[in-house]
């Protein structure tokens, strides 16, 4: 009988366990192409928040309203004209900011993290998160040497790892500590790319639209 015990125990510990490492996916769909992005179990408020606004079509027809060539593209600020007062309401409804969630140097703005947008330090110190707009970032390639600069007081020294991501696949090192990265983009760079590359006018925002048709948890 004890025996049973233990392993009944043992297996809800197990369940239990596995649960609390699910790793979700997210879908969206624009009008270039898919891309996919997981989100990090390291920052479960940004991620509960990021699901419940995809369970709730939150993101349809949003836009990808600034975009900065060799940057980030930047979504979640706008919406198209038939679906504004959706989009108002919306923001009603979601109007209190995430607090920071900051992981720095675990999870870093590498090419292709997923990030929270938030408003600047003077009218928000404690770098909470817009709890709807996020980017991604494309980025650039460091020397070494160039990297130098971000080893803050604040910051620390950059490990290794990061050094040698930053050099070979490019990424924003200046964000770091700055902005809650929660999630990384994991398929479609071809299509970031293609939202990066589109003409911008006036506060870098695309001439023409891109939007997100639909966002989907895998």
């Amino acid at each position: 009988m004890f025996r049973r015990l233990l392993l009944f125990t043992m297996l809800l510990f197990s369940l239990g366990a596995m649960a609390q490492e699910q790793e979700y996916q997210v879908e969206f769909k624009t009008n270039v192409g898919k891309f996919t992005v997981k989100l990090y179990n390291e920052t479960p408020r940004h991620r509960d928040n990021f699901l419940a606004l995809v369970r709730e079509g939150a993101y349809d027809n949003l836009l990808f309203h600034r975009v900065i060539k060799n940057f980030m593209v930047q979504a979640g600020g706008d919406a198209r004209e038939p679906y504004k007062k959706r989009y108002e309401a919306l923001k009603a409804r979601h109007s209190e900011m995430i607090p920071a969630e900051i992981r720095y140097p675990q999870l870093y703005h590498k090419r292709g993290a997923l990030a929270a947008a938030r408003i600047g330090d003077e009218e928000n110190p404690d770098k909470a998160s817009d709890p709807i707009e996020f980017y991604i970032v494309i980025g650039e390639f460091y020397l070494e040497k160039e990297l130098k600069a971000y080893e803050t007081e604040e910051r620390g020294e950059m490990p290794a790892e990061v050094k040698q991501r930053y050099m070979t696949e490019g990424g924003t090192p200046h964000l770091d500590n700055e902005y809650t990265v929660f999630g990384e983009l994991v398929d479609g760079f071809k299509t970031i790319d293609k939202i990066q590359n589109r003409e911008t006018g006036e506060n870098n925002r695309p001439l023409k639209e891109i939007y997100i048709i639909s966002a989907k948890i895998l």
